[in-house]
């Protein structure tokens, strides 16, 4: 049985998103309400808090963390390929309560890492946690579950905690905390990941627009649809050449205003 630990020390792992209209780096706003819990849990407990982030320590987003309260961000310097899970491992060691959202906001959103993390370290893993409470050397989090359901879940510590997008969490912004924060790379040893080779990154295309004709009929005609199997309208075309079919699909669009031509 592994033996429990004190919190004297909580870690948060934050990444650089990329904003969703200019492109441009960012902080991740996941990452922030992860950063934002750990501050909370830090002060009610006299822990140290600490954040990490594996990547380029020259890029400004990191700066934005420290204007969401980080004392100072340690970067390991690391480029794209190595094996930033074993490099973040390496470095939270001893850490009794790690702290991250559930993925990035750019490059490799896979939402793998913190799994990664957790097995290279061997801690317990909750994932998408809603708040969280320290009860002596175990961690207490309301874990967010589909369809509007919760349940309470907590592990003894040493553990690591994604933090889901809707947690109880307000980050707020103050410029003047980046001129009292740093931003601290630190000597590391990068591994090349042996599975780089296999992800191909491409921009993100937009989805197409699924066409649907609007619905005419009152509340009581749909709900009987949906308790009966009676038909709702519309054509079967299977016989005909490929214009007359076309014609049809054509007439329907235009029936119901999906096409202005």
């Amino acid at each position: 049985m592994k033996a429990q630990m004190k919190l004297d020390r909580i870690a948060v792992l934050v990444s650089v998103g990329r904003h969703r209209v200019s492109g441009v780096s960012c902080y991740s706003r996941n990452d922030a309400c992860a950063l934002d819990i750990a501050r909370t849990l830090a002060q009610a407990n006299g822990a140290t808090l600490e954040v990490v982030h594996a990547g380029d320590p020259s890029n400004l987003a990191l700066t934005d963390y420290l204007a969401l309260g980080a004392p100072r961000v340690d970067v390991l310097t690391c480029a794209d390929g190595d094996d930033a899970a074993a490099l973040l491992a390496d470095r939270l060691r001893g850490v009794p309560l790690v702290l991250t959202g559930m993925r990035a906001e750019g490059a490799y959103d896979t939402g793998t890492l913190p799994y990664r993390v957790a097995d290279a370290l061997g801690y317990a893993l909750i994932d998408a946690a809603l708040d969280m409470a320290i009860e002596g050397e175990r961690v207490s989090v309301t874990q967010f579950l589909p369809k509007g359901f919760r349940r309470r879940l907590d592990a003894a510590l040493p553990a690591v905690v994604t933090v889901h997008p809707q947690a109880a969490a307000k980050p707020r912004y103050a410029y003047a905390r980046t001129v009292e924060g740093s931003i601290e790379p630190q000597r590391t040893v990068c591994v090349r990941d042996a599975d780089a080779d296999a992800w191909q990154t491409a921009p993100a295309q937009r989805k197409p627009i699924k066409l649907a004709a609007a619905e005419k009929r009152s509340g009581h005609a749909r709900m009987l649809t949906a308790t009966t199997t009676e038909s709702r309208g519309g054509n079967v075309v299977i016989e005909g050449t490929s214009v007359e079919k076309a014609q049809a699909i054509l007439g329907y669009l235009r029936e119901h205003r999906l096409v202005d031509y």
